[in-house]
C-alpha cells in the first residue's frame, strides 16, 4: 500500500517499505514542514503553540513521541492532550488559542494504519491551498530547526471535560429533558478514545451507559468503520439490555452511527438528517451536506422552508460551503455532524447530545423517529479501469449522455433526476484507476438500476 499524501495530511500503514508505509522519517518530515508553514502564516511571534492528540491505536504512543519531539525541535511549544477524540483536539486549539493542532488518527482504518491530521489556528483542517503548500515544503525538505535556547516546551493537559461542558452548554442541548427521560444507551467504542469521552458525556447527561469495547487499547474488536455489518454485537446488546438506543463511534469519535431500540440500524445517513430536523424545528437556516449524502436532508430542509446546499466530498469542503452560505448545521452521510456554533468539525459528542434532546422532547422511540423521514436507499459501486484510460474524458461523456438532467460537476459528476427523486454520483479515485458510483432512490431496486445504467454506458465507451 502506497503512502497516501493529501491536502489534509498523510496516511499509511505502520511497518513496511519506506515510501509505502508511514515511517518515523515521514512523520518527522511532515511535522517539520508543518511547523515552518505555521510560522510563516503567523509571522513575528515570540512563541508558537500546537495542540497534539491521538486516538488509542497501537502505534499512537510511538507517533505521539515523534510528533511532540519534532515540534519542540522546531521551537514550538506543545500542549499534549494525548488520548483525545478528534473533535476534542479541534476544540482544544480554540481553548488554548493555539497556532495549530495535529491529530494522530487513521479514523475508521484498521489498526495497522495511522495518519497525521493537520489543523490551523481555528482548529479546522487545512484548506486546499495550504495543504498543497505543505506537501511542497515536505517534498523539498524545507525545515527550520531551533537553536538550543529556543527549543519548545511540552505540557500535558486533558481537554475531555472542557469539551463535554461546551456540548452541555449548547443552547439546543436540553440536559433537563434528557435527564428526565432516563435513557439507557448501549455504547460500542471499538476500544479507542470513544471509550473515555462518550461514557463521561453520558454520565454528565444522566444517561445509563452499557459499555461494549470501551477499553482504549487500540485492539479493535471488529472492523472500526461503524457500518451495520460491523455492529452486530451492539445490535444484539441493545435488545438484550432493553436499551433505548445503541451508539457506535469510530476510533477518533467524529462519526456517529445509531441502532434503534429493536436492534435495527437507524442508518448512518440519517444521523445528520435527524439532528438537522431537530435544529430546523428550533432555528431556521441553510443546511449543507456533500454530493454523495442522502437527499433526505434536502427534503426535510425544504419542508422546513429553508435552503439546502451541496458541497464537494470531504469535511474541509463541507465546512467551506457551510461558511459560504452561513449554514446552521451540516455534515456528511457517514455519521458526521457539524454544528458551527460549537465548532467547524464533525463531532459525535454534540451529535448524540442533540439526538437525545430530540427524542426526549418528541417522546418517541428511535424506530418511530426513523419512520418520520423520507426513506431512501443508496447503492455503492465502482468500476476498475485500465491505467491508460483518461477518466476525465469518460466523465465528460457521461455529462453529455445525461445532459437533459441537472448536472453538478464540482466534484466528479452528479446527475439529479429531480422528478424521480433519485441521483447518481461519479467520482474518480485519487489513488487508483477507479470510478466510484453512488446512486440513491426511494427504492433499492431503483437505486441499483440507475447505477447499472451509468455503469453500462461507461462500459460501452471505454
Amino acid at each position: 500500500m502506497t503512502l497516501i499524501k493529501s491536502i489534509s495530511g498523510i496516511r499509511g500503514t505502520i511497518g513496511g517499505t519506506p515510501g509505502e508505509a508511514l515511517t518515523p522519517t515521514d512523520i518527522v518530515k511532515f511535522v517539520s514542514a508543518y511547523s515552518l508553514r505555521l510560522k510563516e502564516r503567523n509571522p513575528g511571534k515570540n512563541r508558537y503553540k500546537v495542540v497534539v492528540g491521538r486516538d488509542a491505536r497501537i502505534s499512537g504512543e510511538m507517533a505521539e513521541h515523534l510528533v511532540c519531539g519534532t515540534l519542540m525541535a522546531c521551537g514550538i511549544d506543545v500542549v499534549n492532550a494525548s488520548l483525545a477524540s478528534t473533535p476534542t483536539v479541534e476544540m482544544a486549539v480554540m481553548f488554548e488559542k493555539a497556532d495549530g493542532g495535529i491529530i494522530l488518527t487513521a479514523s475508521h482504518n484498521p489498526k495497522q494504519w495511522n495518519a497525521l491530521k493537520l489543523l490551523n489556528e481555528k482548529g479546522e483542517f487545512l484548506d486546499a491551498a495550504e495543504g498543497e503548500k505543505l506537501l511542497e515544503y515536505a517534498e523539498k525538505g524545507r525545515y527550520s530547526f531551533a537553536e538550543v535556547d529556543n527549543l519548545g516546551i511540552i505540557t500535558n493537559k486533558d481537554f475531555t471535560q472542557a469539551h463535554i461542558e461546551a456540548v452541555l452548554s449548547h443552547p439546543l442541548v436540553d440536559t433537563e429533558a434528557i435527564y428526565r427521560a432516563g435513557f439507557t444507551v448501549a455504547l460500542d467504542a471499538v476500544n479507542s478514545v470513544g471509550g473515555i469521552v462518550m461514557p463521561a458525556l453520558f454520565d454528565a447527561l444522566g444517561v445509563k451507559c452499557v459499555k461494549i469495547n470501551c477499553e482504549p487499547t487500540g485492539q479493535f474488536a471488529h472492523n472500526p468503520e461503524p457500518l451495520p455489518e460491523h455492529l452486530t454485537e451492539l445490535s444484539s446488546r441493545v435488545v438484550k439490555e432493553g436499551a433505548d438506543l445503541g451508539v457506535s463511534v469510530d476510533p477518533d469519535v467524529d462519526r456517529l452511527a445509531l441502532i434503534c431500540e429493536d436492534g435495527n440500524p437507524f442508518g448512518e445517513e440519517y444521523t445528520l438528517v435527524a439532528v438537522a430536523d431537530y435544529f430546523l424545528k428550533n432555528r431556521k437556516g441553510a443546511t449543507v451536506s456533500n454530493l454523495s449524502s442522502s437527499r433526505a436532508l434536502r427534503d426535510i430542509t425544504e419542508a422546513a422552508g429553508c435552503e439546502y446546499f451541496a458541497s464537494a466530498v470531504g469535511e474541509v469542503n463541507v465546512v467551506t460551503e457551510m461558511k459560504r452560505v452561513s449554514a446552521i448545521i451540516g455534515g456528511e452521510g457517514n455519521g458526521g455532524v457539524i454544528v458551527p456554533d460549537l465548532h467547524y468539525g464533525r463531532d459525535a459528542l454534540i451529535g448524540i447530545a442533540l439526538f437525545l434532546s430530540h427524542i426526549a422532547k418528541e417522546k418517541v422511540s428511535v424506530s418511530e423517529l426513523k419512520k418520520r423521514y423520507p426513506s431512501y436507499f443508496i447503492s455503492k459501486n465502482k468500476i476498475e479501469l485500465s491505467p491508460s484510460i483518461d477518466v476525465d474524458s469518460v466523465l465528460e461523456k457521461v455529462k453529455e449522455r445525461f445532459s437533459a438532467h441537472r448536472i453538478t460537476d464540482i466534484d466528479g459528476v452528479k446527475i439529479d433526476f429531480d422528478a424521480l427523486k433519485k441521483w447518481v454520483h461519479l467520482r474518480k479515485s485519487n489513488t487508483e484507476p477507479i470510478i466510484r458510483i453512488y446512486a440513491e432512490a426511494a427504492e433499492e431496486a431503483a437505486a441499483s438500476a440507475v447505477a447499472k445504467e451509468v455503469i453500462e454506458f461507461i462500459t460501452e465507451i471505454i
